[in-house]
């Protein structure tokens, strides 16, 4: 059997992983957990799930949907309550003894998976289920279920011979490595680079808040009385947009796109080059051309071919803008006598220098109203209009990182829904971007609901003295898009563990609540200024409204680069034996990305595609036709309006993961999507 070699010693019986959790809510005691728990909760863990697998094999009874697919459903609970904690604190809170257990445990974790996904004996009895499934009266979801069940066993395996599952195991297990050793590397790089500023005249353009921010983290550096800025977004992108000091946004900004890039230590190159060999060399193991069509089987795309039709017509709607806006960037540059070229570390503080000018909006004028807290209510109000749910502040229950905040969330009537974590600020031990998960999921065990435990992450910039942290409009709409994937999760009426979204429905809750964050009636109740508390003007709100589609070439090029060489990765045949600098360079020239433009993610801190998004960071564009043309609806009726909301409850976001994408859509909308509104809406229409 597998893991003959874990130990055998009575575990800890301090471990809080071994017994219930004798806390609020059933939150983990985040507290009382240290990193040497970790290894032998997990151990155990696969301990159980393999008697758990052991007796759903030996059960004698004829294979039925309870005793096989119910039964693997339920299977694995203490592994994965051990596990839902671990990831969740290496991505928010890691150190270097959380890394060390990663890369120890990865390839065990990959190893255990695989045991059970390609059991050929619980896969015999699975199939027996599959196959007499029209016979059953199964319910639409388990009959949902039962079908992706089989199918996703399929693609990964399970109908494979002996000889090549052994191959595939191996292939599975570096990969685990791999991909860990990637996102430690990333990381180290992120918090490895600043600059520092000691010269008062080198902060020339900054705003003061800025500034502040600036000697709040060299403080934090302990060299005060200094500056420093970072690669992490919060810090670099005011950095970029205002400082006039052209060497210095240049150093911060190669930096950045240099991450894993500087052939040492943590060079992701070698790496990312492996993994893309090993999944090429997987996918033609089971039986694909290649890795984008394993993965995009089960999603609403389909094929690479139509994800790649998708983008290339937003692309040539958007390069040509790009270059409009580029060349209204030289203009300015000429006009200053720069005798310069505009460079892509120029596009941020050119772009704000046009915003200004064309449409009399700063960034400074807009942070002013939105403060995070605001902002973060203004998400629950907007919610609370929608659907009617209230969101009540917890005190003195365990949370994941001081930083973070917990809040219990109820139903109108007051029937519990779950309770949301929200943690906003940067750290070392925090990696950089937005997310949300969660640390339990909603399911029902028993005819008993489980309510579901949901975290949203962030980088924001820090409060600073009598300065609260203060958004742009953003950072407003990235707060907003976490929140609806929250929504998604706490919405959720699956009765199972395993559930099945495309990956390319997934964005559809998260991006249609940014349309909120931006009109005028959630605006005048959230977007108040922090010293006054006037509501935001009705004349900076259209000035917004005004500036909107403006730098929209820039962004959708830059996103469509980056999904694209997504794909062309991803598409490539096996053998694959490819030099990373060389494949990327020459695929993007070969698109014709202008130079002033870097691809939003170059291939050494592309974490999306290490991390779940291989072959689908196509998938934002995707669910952005959805979200653009399901905000219509909204729009078509009232923003608030119950039915529609109701609707896209009930439809979408109660059902995500147990009914099919497009039958889902299609019962909210009464039509299939169309790609109108968002080209219209990016103004990207002639």
């Amino acid at each position: 059997m597998l893991f003959t070699q874990c130990t055998e010693e009575k575990p800890d019986s301090n471990n809080p992983f071994l017994s219930g959790y004798n806390t609020p809510f059933g939150i983990p005691p985040f507290e009382s957990i240290k990193p040497e728990h970790y290894i032998p909760a997990i151990e155990m863990g696969m301990k159980e799930q393999n008697k758990e697998i052991k007796a759903i094999i030996k059960n004698s009874a004829t294979p039925t949907f309870e005793n096989t697919i119910v039964a693997l459903d339920q299977s694995g609970e203490q592994l994965s309550k051990v596990l839902k904690v671990f990831f969740n604190q290496i991505s928010a809170n890691t150190n270097k003894k959380l890394q060390k257990i990663q890369m120890d445990i990865s390839p065990k974790l990959s190893a255990h998976s695989d045991e059970i996904s390609l059991n050929p004996e619980l896969f015999k009895r699975i199939k027996v289920v599959y196959e007499n499934r029209a016979k059953s009266s199964l319910k639409d979801e388990e009959m949902f279920i039962l079908e992706n069940q089989y199918k996703e066993l399929v693609r990964n395996g399970a109908d494979l011979q002996a000889d090549k599952k052994k191959e595939l195991k191996a292939i599975n297990q570096k990969l685990s490595k791999l991909e860990v050793q990637f996102n430690q590397n990333l990381l180290a790089e992120t918090n490895k680079y600043k600059i520092v500023i000691e010269d008062k005249k080198d902060l020339v353009g900054l705003p003061e808040s800025i500034i502040a921010a600036g000697a709040s983290d060299a403080k934090t550096a302990s060299m005060e009385g200094k500056w420093v800025y970072t690669v992490q977004r919060s810090s670099m992108y005011p950095f970029l947009t205002y400082s006039k000091k052209r060497k210095l946004r240049e150093q911060l900004y190669t930096y950045y796109t240099n991450r894993g890039n500087h052939d040492d230590k943590w060079d992701n190159k070698s790496i990312v080059a492996e993994i893309v060999s090993l999944r090429a060399d997987k996918a033609n193991l089971l039986g694909y051309e290649n890795h984008a069509h394993l993965t995009l089987e089960p999603r609403m795309a389909g094929t690479p071919d139509k994800a790649f039709a998708l983008l290339l017509k937003v692309w040539d709607a958007a390069l040509p803008v790009a270059k409009k806006e580029a060349a209204m960037m030289q203009k300015i540059i000429d006009a200053e006598g720069g005798n310069f070229k505009l460079a892509s570390w120029d596009w941020w503080y050119y772009a704000e220098k046009i915003r200004v000018a064309k449409y009399n909006l700063d960034d400074n004028e807009i942070r002013p109203y939105f403060k995070l807290s605001n902002v973060k209510d203004g998400a629950f109000w907007t919610a609370n209009q929608l659907y009617g749910i209230t969101f009540t502040k917890l005190n003195d229950v365990p949370l994941p990182h001081p930083d973070a905040e917990a809040y219990e969330v109820k139903e109108a009537d007051d029937t519990p829904l779950g309770v949301l974590f929200m943690d906003f600020f940067p750290r070392e031990s925090k990696r950089g971007g937005a997310w949300c998960d969660g640390y339990r999921e909603h399911k029902v065990i028993d005819g008993k609901e489980i309510k579901p435990l949901v975290t949203v992450v962030c980088n924001f910039t820090k409060p600073n003295g009598d300065t609260p942290s203060l958004l742009s409009i953003d950072e407003a709409q990235t707060l907003f898009h976490e929140f609806g994937h929250a929504l998604d999760g706490l919405f959720a009426k699956n009765s199972y563990n395993k559930t099945f979204i495309a990956w390319d429905f997934v964005e559809l809750p998260s991006q249609i609540m940014e349309h909120w964050a931006t009109e005028k009636e959630v605006l005048n109740h959230y977007a108040k200024n922090f010293k006054t508390g006037e509501i935001i003007p009705d004349e900076l709100v259209k000035k917004m409204d005004s500036a909107s589609k403006f730098n929209q070439g820039f962004a959708n090029v830059e996103y469509l680069a980056a999904s694209m060489l997504d794909l062309a990765y991803h598409t490539l045949k096996a053998p694959v034996n490819i030099d990373i600098a060389t494949f990327e360079k020459n695929y993007l020239d070969s698109i014709g990305l202008i130079p002033e433009i870097v691809s939003r993610y170059r291939t050494t801190y592309f974490s999306h595609i290490i991390g779940g998004y291989d072959a689908a960071y196509y998938s934002y564009l995707w669910a952005a036709v959805l979200d653009n043309d399901a905000f219509e609806a909204f729009k078509e009726n009232g923003i608030f309006d119950k039915e529609t909301a109701d609707s896209f409850r009930k439809n979408i976001l109660e059902k995500n993961g147990i009914e099919n994408a497009m039958k889902m859509y299609v019962d909210f909308r009464g039509r299939e999507p169309i790609i109108e509104p968002l080209l219209k809406n990016r103004g990207l229409l002639e």
